[in-house]
C-alpha cells in the first residue's frame, strides 16, 4: 500500500472536520446577528417603553408635589437628567404620551424624546425643538410621515398645557443632520422651499425632527408649528 493511500483518511477526516466547524462557525455568527437584530428592533423598544412609562409615573406625582423631575436612567452610573414635559400628538392614536427629557445624549433618546439644548421652553417665544428615534429605543416618531398640516402636538408641563398646530407635514422637509438652521430661534430655510411660519419677532415655534429613513441616514425629517393655546394643567 502506497504512502498516499495510507494517508488519505487522514486527510479525508481533517478536510471534514474543517468544513463541519467552518459550518458551525457560520450558523453561530448567523445566530448572534439574528439576536443582536431581534434585540434592536424589539428588545429595545420594549424596555424603552418602560422606562418612558415610569418617567411619565414619576414626572406626574413629582407635579402633584409641586416639584420638578430629575431622574436618574436604570442602569448603572447613570446621570441625573431634568424632565419638563410630556408629549401627546392625536394622529399617533389617543394613547399616545412621551415624556421630554433634557438634551438629545442616547440615554435621554432612549427614555422619551430629547429638548434641544439652547432651545426655549414649552410655550416660550422661540423655538420648542425637540428630537426623537423614528426607529429602536421606544420610535415615538416612528410614524413622522403621517403628520399633517393642521396636527396638533399638545406639550403638558408642570403648571401649562400648550397646543401647537403644525404647518408643515411630517415629510415636508428633509435636510442633512448638519443642517442646524432648522433649531433657530426663527429658523430661515437658505435653500427656500418649505419654511416654517411666520418667522417675525414674538413667534412661539415648535419644531419636531427624526431619522428620514427607518434605517441608518444622514439626513433628518423636520416639522414645524406654532403655539395657538395654552391653559393650566388643573
Amino acid at each position: 500500500m502506497s504512502t498516499d493511500a495510507a494517508e488519505s483518511p487522514t486527510r479525508a477526516h481533517r478536510r471534514l472536520s474543517w468544513t463541519a466547524g467552518l459550518g458551525l462557525t457560520l450558523v453561530l455568527v448567523g445566530l448572534a446577528i439574528l439576536g443582536w437584530l431581534g434585540w434592536e428592533f424589539w428588545g429595545t423598544n420594549w424596555v424603552s417603553h418602560r422606562t418612558q412609562a415610569r418617567v411619565i409615573t414619576q414626572l406626574q406625582q413629582d407635579w402633584q408635589r409641586g416639584k420638578p423631575s430629575t431622574l436618574v436612567p436604570e442602569g448603572p452610573g447613570g446621570d441625573p437628567v431634568a424632565a419638563g414635559a410630556i408629549v401627546r400628538i392625536r394622529r399617533f392614536g389617543a394613547g399616545y404620551a412621551v415624556p421630554v427629557l433634557e438634551g438629545t445624549s442616547d440615554s435621554v433618546l432612549a427614555a422619551g424624546l430629547g429638548h434641544y439644548d439652547g432651545s426655549v421652553r414649552a410655550g416660550g417665544v422661540g423655538n420648542y425643538a425637540l428630537a426623537g428615534h423614528r426607529v429602536t429605543h421606544g420610535e415615538p416618531l416612528r410614524d413622522m410621515p403621517d403628520l399633517q398640516p393642521g396636527d396638533e402636538v399638545v406639550v403638558e408641563t408642570r403648571r401649562t398645557v400648550f397646543t401647537y398646530r403644525l404647518d408643515t407635514g411630517g415629510d415636508d422637509l428633509v435636510v442633512p443632520f448638519s443642517a442646524s438652521w432648522v433649531l433657530d430661534p426663527l429658523p430661515t430655510n437658505p435653500d427656500g422651499g418649505v419654511q416654517p411660519p411666520g418667522r417675525s419677532p414674538g413667534q412661539r415655534l415648535i419644531t419636531l425632527t427624526t431619522c428620514s429613513e427607518l434605517f441608518h441616514t444622514d439626513h433628518r425629517l423636520v416639522a414645524f408649528g406654532h403655539l395657538v393655546g395654552r391653559r393650566p394643567r388643573i
